[in-house]
């Protein structure tokens, strides 16, 4: 007899091994309709994702992963993926199949082709797809011998796939699955059928080195999308229609904030415009650290190899630290600010009573990224970091995680995000410290959330070696996440760089050490404030407040004495006195996304006053230059 459990704690009996799909059609013919797969645990094992043909041969608990689940849309795009590679290939005979894993939203496959594929390809590859999905085709596992797998594609010119199989060790068995006349290597599972796959869009094609590597060949990589349903599929394809029109690249050279060139890949040059961003952020984060108890400080940008080796980063990170050299000794051009704030913290000794100590920097970084991860300011080579680091006692951990989270709250609203996510890391299976001080720090994590109201996730061992953390990920206009803020607790660096202080029993005791972080990379931070409020940056960021326009020449002093009063009072404004049309005017400074235009002719310079229109096109109507000074005001002290 085999007894399965399921998820609501009921149980069933069979005569002997029954299937994945079996289980399912004894619960009811719906369910077994829709089943893409099974996860399974036995003997107290961790739960495992299996075909619906996996045969179950001893007692186990079970669930039956449907599209609902994360798992089953999961399975349809990786499934779709294979798909994908099927119509190229009964397409596009010549090309060979590499990788094709999924990604967030959707999937990508790299092919090696004689030619570059076209849009044109792409539709008839999508009809293709359509074609051999309502097919519905039955996706089949085959166990294979690995050496027997590499000579079958080699057998058939697929090289690249005879490569990958090549790579794995012998002893290791070879799973294959085969769908129509087409056979790829794949551990699995995937869904039972071609028909599930029903919801799809191919995207974009782009380039991508054989293993993400220089040397080698430069494949085409063809990426796409899958859903479960019509209705999810298209608002993540409008998602992404917004999204290209909000791309902080191309706002970046409408609104002249910024560009990028090739002589300094991964770098930005700042325009005055973009610059005045810059510094509202800065002096916004500065007050930050001035009012909750951080001491700023400013630590080398290079640092002497050994210091770097010392902290491990060389031997985990080396092939992203810029290095130099002078007088025969080697340098690391620094890609963090944690081991310069030890240095500053072990230029004195520390009494316990001196606890916590917070140090905050607006650290500049620069990492070696590969130049194909390279994405405007979202992912650059130099980078500024509101970067803080508290040095702590074990008993004061849990009061710093909660007023951090709470700070950064704060924060992220005067930004004008409200929505958090927020998921604690826990420790790895690689890790130092004992597990009593992994419980202390793991709880101190979660017990600041909770502290603070917040719902979380758990993310199983995916913290650092040297401790856990929180990841805090904000949701912007259009529905995207982008993951900014953490707080790690750190065991190892401050042991490693010899700090100490002395406890309440004069004894050297090693202090906690927690880098946080609230809005990460200043660059990327402000790519995401571009794209979330689509270039229309409220007035306390925007790069200019106003714009004072004359009708007429007359009217062109009163105009310039306006923009002067206003200046001296702090707000950004300038005075456009062209002999333009007001209506040309007014269009292009529409176009750069002011939070208002003045506009002045003989009447209102006879009466002292402004006509104002708000950002949109709303006309606010004639008013004095106090009442419009006090509005900005208004705006920008309540961030509005």
């Amino acid at each position: 007899m085999v007894q399965i459990t399921l998820p609501d704690g009921s149980q069933r009996e069979f005569p002997g091994p029954v299937s994945v799909a079996e289980v399912a059609q004894s619960i009811g013919s719906g369910l077994a309709k829709a089943a893409l797969a099974g996860r399974i645990a036995t003997n107290g094992g961790e739960p495992r994702l299996v075909d619906i043909s996996h045969v179950i041969d001893t007692d186990a608990q079970l669930s039956i992963v449907t599209a609902k689940d994360p798992e089953g849309l999961e399975l349809i795009r990786h499934s779709t993926a294979h798909l994908l590679a099927w119509a190229v290939k009964e397409l596009f005979p010549e090309a060979q199949v590499t990788i094709g894993p999924v990604i967030d939203n959707g999937f990508y496959y790299d092919f090696s082709y004689k030619r570059p594929f076209t849009p044109e390809d792409l539709e008839s590859i999508e009809k293709k797809m359509v074609e051999l999905a309502r097919r519905n085709e039955p996706v089949v596992r085959e166990e294979w011998k690995r050496d027997d797998a590499v000579e079958f594609f080699r057998s058939i010119g697929e090289h690249y796939k005879a490569e990958i199989i090549a790579s794995i060790p012998a002893e290791e068995g070879i799973s294959l699955y085969r769908e129509g006349n087409f056979i790829d290597l794949c551990r699995g599972p995937h869904v039972p059928s071609t028909g599930h796959l029903k919801v799809f869009k191919l995207m974009s094609v782009a380039g991508a080195y054989w293993r993400g590597d220089s040397n080698n060949e430069m494949l085409q990589r063809i990426y796409g999308t899958a859903w479960a349903t019509k209705e999810e599929q298209a608002a993540y394809l409008k998602m992404i229609e917004e999204a290209e029109k909000r791309d902080h690249r191309r706002l970046g050279r409408e609104l002249g904030l910024f560009h990028m060139q090739e002589e300094a890949p991964g770098l930005i040059f700042w325009h005055p415009k973009g610059w005045t961003i810059w510094q509202q952020v800065e002096q916004y984060m500065r007050a930050v650290y001035r009012d909750n108890g951080y001491q700023e400080i400013k630590a080398p940008q290079i640092l002497d190899l050994s210091l770097w080796k010392k902290t491990g980063h060389w031997d985990n990170y080396k092939e992203n630290i810029f290095t130099t050299e002078s007088e025969n000794r080697l340098y690391g051009l620094k890609p963090m600010n944690c081991p310069g704030h030890v240095q500053i913290f072990n230029a004195g000794l520390h009494s316990y009573r001196e606890l916590p100590i917070r140090y905050g920097e607006f650290g500049q970084c620069h990492r070696n990224e590969p130049s194909g991860s390279l994405h405007g300011m979202m992912r650059v080579r130099g980078f500024t970091q509101d970067d803080g680091h508290i040095f702590c006692t074990e008993d004061q951990l849990q009061d710093e995680c909660a007023a951090f989270t709470a700070l950064l709250q704060k924060v992220y609203a005067d930004f004008g995000f409200t929505e958090i996510l927020y998921k604690v890391a826990t420790r790895p299976e690689k890790r130092i410290g004992s597990d009593e001080v992994w419980d202390k720090a793991e709880q101190a994590l979660m017990e600041s959330l909770r502290r603070t109201g917040c719902e979380y996730e758990v993310s199983p061992g995916e913290g650092a070696f040297y401790g856990p953390k929180i990841e805090y990920t904000l949701k912007d206009a259009i529905g995207r996440h982008w993951q900014c803020g953490t707080i790690q607790v750190d065991f190892s660096m401050p042991e490693r760089l010899g700090a100490e202080y002395v406890d309440a029993n004069d004894q050297r005791r090693t202090p906690v050490m927690l880098h946080r972080a609230i809005l990460g990379s200043f660059e990327r931070f402000i790519g995401i404030l571009i794209e979330n409020y689509a270039g229309a940056l409220p007035a306390w960021l925007a790069p200019q407040h106003a714009v004072v326009c004359c009708i007429s020449e007359p009217s062109a002093d009163y105009a310039k004495q306006v923009a002067l009063s206003l200046k001296k009072q702090g707000f950004r404004v300038e005075a456009d006195l062209r002999g333009e049309k007001i209506t040309r005017k007014i269009r292009e400074h529409s176009m750069q996304k002011l939070p208002y235009i003045l506009v002045v002719g003989e009447k209102e310079r006879e009466n002292g006053q402004v006509a104002v229109r708000a950002r949109g096109g709303v006309d606010l109507g004639v008013m004095t230059v106090e009442q419009f000074s006090e509005r900005l005001q208004h705006d920008i002290s309540t961030r509005a």
